[in-house]
Formats: structure tokens, sequence, C-alpha cells
């Protein structure tokens, strides 16, 4: 029977920093709860980029925010439910604890609802202002062809009265000599 041993050689120093690294990355990594039914965990990679990402439970327009810092420098990035991705440029406050709402307004995800209700009225009010136009353009254009029709009638009768006139004058001479 022969037997075939193997051995591997790693030093000490080796072995120890594996150790430490892999102690690093699991010490670097957080969960904990945040505002508005989310999560945020927190995360440091071995080059020291720190990335905090707030999963949202149930918010109907943001799945997730990710806080990326690397070099002093912060990108924020936020998911809708249905994948999209965009980068907030403008305030919304800090992602990690503003809430779902305002921060998806801010990535553009839904319009604030009262700029909506404003849109809403303007259109309503310029969709009356144009009825209204229609109807005084439609009355205006009955009351000039009314207006014409009348005239051309009393034209009419006015030549018919003057030719009944002249029938009767000349009706008249022919009577009286």
């Amino acid at each position: 029977m022969a037997f075939t041993v193997c051995f591997g050689c790693q030093s000490s120093s080796q072995s120890n920093a594996n150790a430490n690294e892999n102690a690093n990355a699991t010490a670097a990594a957080t969960t904990q709860p945040g505002p508005d039914n989310s999560e945020i965990t927190t995360t440091t990679d071995s080059s020291g980029t720190r990335t905090e990402t707030r999963v949202f439970h149930n918010n109907p327009n943001v799945s997730k925010v990710v806080v990326t810092t690397r070099n002093g420098q912060k990108t924020t990035t936020v998911y809708s439910k249905n994948g999209e991705a965009k980068e907030i440029k403008d305030d919304v406050g800090d992602a990690l604890s503003a809430t779902g709402d305002k921060i998806a307004e801010g990535a553009g995800f839904v319009k604030d609802k009262t700029e909506t209700a404003v849109d809403k009225t303007k259109q309503g009010v310029n969709e009356v202002g144009d009825k209204a136009e229609d109807v005084k353009d439609k009355t205006t254009s009955t009351a000039k062809t009314i207006g014409h029709e009348t005239k051309q009638g009393a034209k009419t009768v006015a030549n018919k009265a003057e030719d009944a006139a002249k029938k009767t004058g000349k009706t008249i001479k022919k009577v009286i000599p």
C-alpha cells in the first residue's frame, strides 16, 4: 500500500495577513434599521471606499439608495421599483435619512404633488379659456351671418316695396290721365 503525502507551505505572516483581511472585511459591514421602513447596510472596502445602501421595504417609487464615498467624493444613486437608476444631483437632503418620497422626487421618479395639482389646474383653466374663446368666435360668426342675412332681407323688402310703389304710381297715372 502506497500513500502520497502533499504539504503546502505558507508563512505565518501570510496566514496572519489573510486572517486580518477577512476580519476587516467582516467588521466593515454593518446593518441597521433606517427611517421610513428601510434598512441601511454600510460596507468599507480595502481601499477605504465606503458604500451605504438603504433598502426601502414598502416605498412605491424607490427600491434602494446607494451612497458611495470615495476619496472624500460622495455620489448618490437612487433605484426605482422598476430598476431604473438615477444619480441625484439636486439637494434632497441626506439620502440615508430623507423620506423615500422626497428621494423619489429628487430623482424625478414622481412629481411634487403640489406641482401636479397646479399643472392640472392650469390645464383646466386653459381648456375653459379655449372653450370660451370658441363660443365667442362662434357667437360672433353667427351674429355676423344673421346681421348680413337681416341686411339682405331688409334690402329685399325695401326693393320690393320700391317696386310696388313704382307699379302703384304707374297704375295711378294710367287711371288718372
